[in-house]
């Protein structure tokens, strides 16, 4: 009996032993750029991966654990994924696939198909494990190609092959771009054995293999990032349509928005990227390129003033007629590269207008781009923004309120403007009388009435929500803050539209403010507005509805009031700004007055707006044809026929087909340098 009791431990001992030996753990780092900002842990064990996930930036916590089972060719037949968003709602994620069907279902959605052994399920929250599993899947893949569901087709490429050493330690890693889960592919670097070991390719993070230094990661994101930037420069190649010659448009209708109305029956010629005539007599000029607008109209490239560019964001942008923008924080060393990508025509992209972003050292800081600890030490990051030619500082909510007014005096005294979010126990009227230049968001008006808040923390999206309803917007109170706004030229960007999503978002119900555009986008990017991010309780439900609309008669009273507004996004690029504008619309502000937010203010707050914001003799050729007057009608900003910006023109149905996207309307066709029909019917 004794031998047997041993012999029975010894089994059991072994086996554990065995376990641990087929356990395989690896440990990722998550960097900002200033420091760790999270980790994630993924153990595999025969066909059994789990994993963990902790990750927070500013006042944003991401939690998520996940497991899942493998089947052939590395395919996951169960998945179950838990944890809260970023800013707080539940997440839950189950699939299985057995005997054929594969079945999903979550917070967000749920579905089912009949499946083959060679289909991937994609969650809708997928980690950095889950995204391991893929490329290891598609490498097992004929073609390195596999189905996804619910929808769509991943391909996998290798872009680069290198070996990397520390120590006594060596290991050959894989470039790997994977299309196929949004408008471009992701990026990163995995091992022999497919598993990942870097990338940069994650919003504003990178992550590393726990156990690397952190110096190998520069020489790993430059090479993404030249592979990131020949994937762009390709679709630069293929689809800007660059004309060697002057540019004439024929019968065309220009939006004068200066007067708020339309010039009938014109005609147009740019040399050299400059409007040079417009004319109401046809204008005769030999091999020209030439474009019959048909009645379509003609009026300013449009500006995001609230942009966080990428590289690929301009061809959102463009594609919308979204030409300039207002870069509002961003690392430095990433806005410098994708300025200069736009400047030399290696990336689709107009003009940007840089801010650099100060905040103060905190549990809640948002460290994106100068962190500081004292007033001289912001003082220090203005005159380092200064000397590099940006034109603005925002700074951020940790920012101490006693810093503000010296720091505005320096500000302005280096010739730049100041703005941002009023800073946590500040009103916005006292951000004001400090020397707030411009308020950004809407939400830090009401908050203004809502006494001392700390707006480090979600209070300051919830404090809104269940409470800005509550504002009488017709008070006397209101009116002097609003009228000081306009006396002082204080301008707001309200980015009203993702305040919009947040206040009104619910789980399993798409985004009501991208309800008109989300059938054409690719189905990972449909997903990806569907849900809540906040987590707001079935009790609030209504008072965070009362507070949606609240927004809206907030933007009626500054436009009544003569408060400067500028049309900006913090949001999806293009198709966020063009709702906005349609919410101002919504909102009351007439359309005339609507398009100046996006042409004439902007260009006029950055100082550009003796080359841009009008359509006139002399300014650069920043131009947007549409199929629709939008004088008349805000949403015909959505039938963008054709983009010019200088000698170049763009066709948005190629540009949105390029990023798996589906076209609004049918490009206008034009003949190019007198010689190339370019999509003629």
């Amino acid at each position: 009996m004794k031998f047997l009791n041993f012999a029975v431990v010894l089994t059991s001992a072994l086996l554990l032993w065995a376990s641990k030996l087929s356990a395989q753990t690896i440990e990722y780092v998550f960097y900002d750029p200033e420091g760790v900002a999270g980790h994630e842990v993924i153990t595999r064990e025969d066909n059994r991966v789990s994993g963990t996930l902790e990750l927070g930036w500013n006042n944003r916590r991401i939690k998520m654990t996940e497991e899942f089972e493998l089947g052939p060719k590395g395919i996951p037949t169960f998945i179950h994924i838990k944890g809260i968003s970023p800013g707080g709602a539940p997440v839950e994620e189950t699939f299985t696939l057995a005997d054929g069907l594969a079945e999903w279902k979550g917070s967000d959605e749920r579905g089912s198909a009949k499946s083959s052994a060679s289909q991937f399920f994609v969650p809708k929250n997928p980690t950095i494990a889950m995204k391991a599993q893929l490329a290891k899947a598609l490498l097992a893949s004929p073609g390195h190609t596999l189905k996804l569901l619910p929808q769509g087709q991943a391909r996998l490429e290798q872009l680069d092959k290198r070996t990397v050493t520390q120590g006594d330690m060596e290991k050959t890693i894989y470039l790997y771009g994977v299309s196929g889960l949004d408008f471009t592919p992701f990026l990163a670097w995995y091992d022999e054995e497919g598993d990942l070991f870097a990338s940069h390719d994650i919003a504003f993070f990178a992550i590393l293999r726990k156990g690397w230094d952190k110096s190998h990661l520069q020489p790993l994101k430059e090479r993404e990032m030249q592979a990131s930037n020949e994937y762009l420069q390709s679709l630069a190649g293929q689809h800007t349509h660059q004309s060697e010659t002057p540019i004439l448009i024929n019968n065309v209708n220009i939006v004068d928005v200066e007067q708020g109305q339309l010039l009938r029956g014109r005609h147009l010629l740019i040399e050299d990227g400059k409007i040079t005539r417009i004319s109401l007599q046809p204008i005769r000029f030999p091999g020209v390129t030439r474009i019959n607008a048909r009645g379509m109209t003609l009026m300013p490239g449009l500006w995001d003033m609230h942009g966080h560019m990428s590289p690929e964001h301009g061809l959102l942008n463009m594609a919308a007629g979204v030409i300039s923008v207002r870069d509002i924080g961003n690392a430095h060393e990433k806005i410098m590269l994708t300025e200069k990508l736009f400047d030399s025509g290696k990336a689709i992209g107009g003009p940007i207008y840089r801010a650099g972003f100060i905040d103060r050292d905190s549990e809640n800081a948002m460290r994106l781009g100068k962190t500081v600890k004292s007033l001289e030490e912001a003082k220090a990051a203005a005159d380092w923004y200064a000397e590099r030619g940006y034109m603005q500082i925002k700074t951020y909510s940790s920012m101490e309120p006693e810093w503000i007014a010296p720091l505005a005096e320096h500000v302005h005294k280096r010739g730049m403007r100041l703005s941002g979010h009023i800073p946590a126990f500040m009103t916005a009227e006292e951000a004001v009388d400090a020397g707030f230049d411009e308020i950004q968001h809407i939400n830090m008006l009401f908050l203004n009435f809502m006494g001392s808040i700390d707006t480090r923390k979600k209070l300051r999206f919830t404090e809104v929500g269940e409470h800005a309803h509550e504002i009488d917007l017709d008070s006397a109170e209101v009116a002097a803050f609003l009228d000081k706004l306009a006396d002082k030229g204080t301008v707001v960007d309200a980015t009203v539209t993702v305040f919009r999503s947040l206040l009104q978002g619910e789980a399993g119900q798409l985004d009501r403010e991208y309800q008109t555009v989300a059938d054409h986008l690719p189905v990972n990017a449909r997903r990806n507005l569907v849900g809540s991010w906040l987590n707001i309780q079935p009790e609030h439900r209504e008072h965070y509805s009362k507070s949606s609309a609240a927004l809206l008669a907030m933007l009626r009273k500054l436009h009544e009031h003569n408060v400067p507004m500028v049309a900006g996004t913090d949001g999806l690029p293009g198709f966020t700004l063009l709702r906005e504008l349609e919410l101002y619309a919504e909102a009351g502000i007439p359309n005339a007055d609507v398009l100046r937010t996006a042409t004439i203010e902007p260009a006029r707050v950055v100082g550009a707006l003796d080359q841009s914001g009008t359509v006139n003799v002399g300014k650069k050729a920043h131009l947007v044809l549409l199929d629709g007057n939008p004088l008349e009608d805000i949403t015909a900003l959505r039938r963008t026929a054709l983009v010019i910006e200088g000698q170049n023109l763009y066709r948005p149905d190629e540009l949105y087909q390029a990023m798996g996207i589906k076209p609004f309307v049918e490009s206008v066709p034009f003949r190019l340098n007198g010689a190339v029909d370019v999509a003629t019917n």
